[in-house]
């Protein structure tokens, strides 16, 4: 008789089980969803507009960009060898040189004297062993700053490493969301000014863009993570130091058409298209980095967009990811 009381209480509780919350996942924080205004009306960012009505469910997210020693341990544990870390092909890009064709990535080369910002080329360098390990070149290191985010990551670099993690990369929509922070209709993750009360809210480029830079912030290049103020929901560096791939695949036109309808969970278009390069598929990166300026990219704005090509890398790009998992116990 009590066994089977015993039996019975326990396959009633298992019945429940969808309902009691789950135990926090390390360094993540619950982001409750909701509704919100998605995109944002600014000079130079037609690509985030029509600002349109959106609803997302909640989830779990990382409270920080994914670090130097998060990345470490995946690596260690997997072998895993990075886009940047390999030789290109010779069969797939057969006009490179053999040099042209080292392993290698993309970093940013301050120039000595003003430039056109309309060439972009003027200030982004190709160097034959950067790689996330070496984020500058083969003469920088990591060494010392595992608190730093990873650099130096590809779209397949990102998939590999959230399979591994139990995660995923987030929906552009919850991404946004997400900085936010709870806020509604501001320009900024933390509210209506840049700098309140003079005080930098976030590692941007203070100076005269790309020349120089004053480090009024701090940092010249990414800054540790947490370095900053935490947004409403706990998240930090949601607006400048690396910009972070997200799900959706970009397209200048993605909000055209929508109405004033409200989006449920978008997972964005169903392929890239970019007027600029119109044959290169490309991700979304939101969120700005230690890079952007008001003199050339505010897109550290929450509503802003950035793109890039699932197989390029850069010194100012990385990434956090999303956990779908019940929420916290009250």
């Amino acid at each position: 008789m009590l066994r089977s009381f015993i039996a019975l209480f326990f396959l009633a509780l298992a019945g429940f089980a969808p309902l009691f919350a789950a135990e926090k996942p390390e360094g993540m924080t619950w982001i409750p969803g909701g509704e919100f205004a998605m995109g944002v009306v600014a000079p130079g960012m037609e690509d985030a507009q029509p600002v349109h009505r959106v609803k997302v469910d909640g989830f779990w997210m990382d409270e920080t960009e994914v670090t130097n020693a998060e990345f470490a341990r995946f690596v260690q544990e997997t072998g895993y060898v990075t886009t940047a870390e390999k030789d290109v092909s010779a069969t797939e890009f057969p006009e490179l040189t053999d040099e042209q064709r080292q392993a290698g990535s993309i970093v940013f080369a301050s120039p000595d004297r003003p430039v056109p910002l309309t060439d972009h080329r003027q200030w982004w360098a190709w160097q034959v062993g950067a790689d996330w390990r070496h984020p500058e070149g083969p003469e920088s290191s990591i060494e010392g700053k595992d608190n730093y985010p990873v650099v130096q990551v590809t779209w397949d670099d990102v998939q590999a490493y959230a399979k591994w993690a139990g995660k995923r990369v987030p929906t552009e929509a919850e991404w946004e969301f997400a900085a936010r922070g709870g806020l509604e209709d501001k320009p900024f993750v933390w509210g209506d000014d840049f700098s309140p009360g003079g005080k930098l809210m976030a590692n941007t480029f203070q100076g005269k863009f790309p020349v120089e830079n004053t480090i009024a912030d701090g940092y010249k290049m990414a800054a540790p993570v947490k370095s900053f103020p935490a947004n409403g929901y706990g998240l930090y560096d949601m607006a400048g130091n690396v910009w972070e791939w997200v799900q959706d695949w970009y397209r200048a036109d993605a909000f055209k058409g929508l109405g004033d309808s409200v989006t449920v969970n978008p997972k964005g278009p169903d392929s890239s298209f970019d007027p600029r390069e119109p044959g290169v598929p490309k991700r979304v990166h939101k969120g700005g980095s230690f890079l952007c300026s008001d003199q050339y990219c505010s897109r550290y704005m929450p509503g802003g967009r950035g793109s890039g090509d699932l197989n390029s890398s850069t010194d100012h790009l990385g990434f956090r990811l999303v956990k779908d998992a019940p929420p916290p116990a009250d």
